[in-house]
């Protein structure tokens, strides 16, 4: 059986190239665009079930790109292939709705299997989970704490799903990379300590106890008990 349609966007037309031979030999149905403007139209179509895309692009950039689609309500797994290192420029597009972020140049190997990880994830996780007054929704994607209703991100919701599926065992900044971003290049590990910190503020924001604690040198724990930072 043929994996998922997938959408792969960079204006390098040999990179492309490459690319979609590679993938298509995967055994993946690849769809092409060489600009932002292109990519969005594609993805606007709600014909592919993931799309791969740089950031540098005529017209629209790969982070507008990602927020216009965002905007739009679509759900799809994207992941961004791009030469900028920059921790920063990984935490812009995390931040935008991107699903994973990858470094040129990169192995059609490890692109292949981030794809195959970004699609398994998209299965469902229907538990409804309560810590203290934390409560998070799986089904509905909703989380509060008492009556309030947080206001999370995508990212937020998914690595709050996995620190209370796990409440009261510390969680490695490596586990929480494989389960919420799809790879545990351990390169990353501060994109994890970054969103972990956009977490706490939206559940602590109107005063309520820490439940978010670090585990120094290790991970984190989701607690109603004090256990470190």
């Amino acid at each position: 059986m043929n994996a998922a349609p997938v959408l792969v966007v960079d204006d390098d037309r040999r990179l492309l190239a490459a690319m979609t031979r590679g993938l298509r030999a995967e055994g993946f149905d690849v769809r092409t665009a060489s600009d932002g403007d292109s990519a969005l139209a594609v993805l606007e179509a709600r014909e592919v079930a993931l799309a791969v895309l740089d950031i540098s692009m005529p017209g629209l950039d790969g982070i507008d790109v990602i927020r216009h689609a965002r905007a739009r309500g679509l759900d799809l797994p994207i992941c961004i292939v791009s030469a900028r290192t920059e921790i920063h420029d990984r935490i812009l597009g995390l931040e935008a709705g991107a699903d994973d972020y990858m470094i040129k140049p990169f192995a059609l190997s490890e692109l292949t299997a981030r794809i195959h990880a970004l699609l398994r994830r998209r299965a469902p996780d229907l538990a409804e989970l309560e810590v203290g007054d934390l409560r998070v929704d799986g089904g509905a994607r909703r989380a509060w704490r008492g009556e309030r209703e947080l206001a999370l991100t995508r990212r937020e919701f998914d690595l709050l799903q996995a620190l209370i599926r796990r409440a009261g065992t510390v969680v490695t900044r490596a586990d929480l990379l494989r389960i919420v971003w799809g790879h545990s290049d351990a390169t990353d590990t501060n994109v994890v300590d970054v969103f972990v910190g956009y977490l706490r503020r939206k559940l602590e924001e109107s005063g309520e106890e820490r439940m978010i604690h670090t585990a120094p040198g290790v991970g984190f724990i989701l607690d109603r008990q004090e256990t470190g930072s």
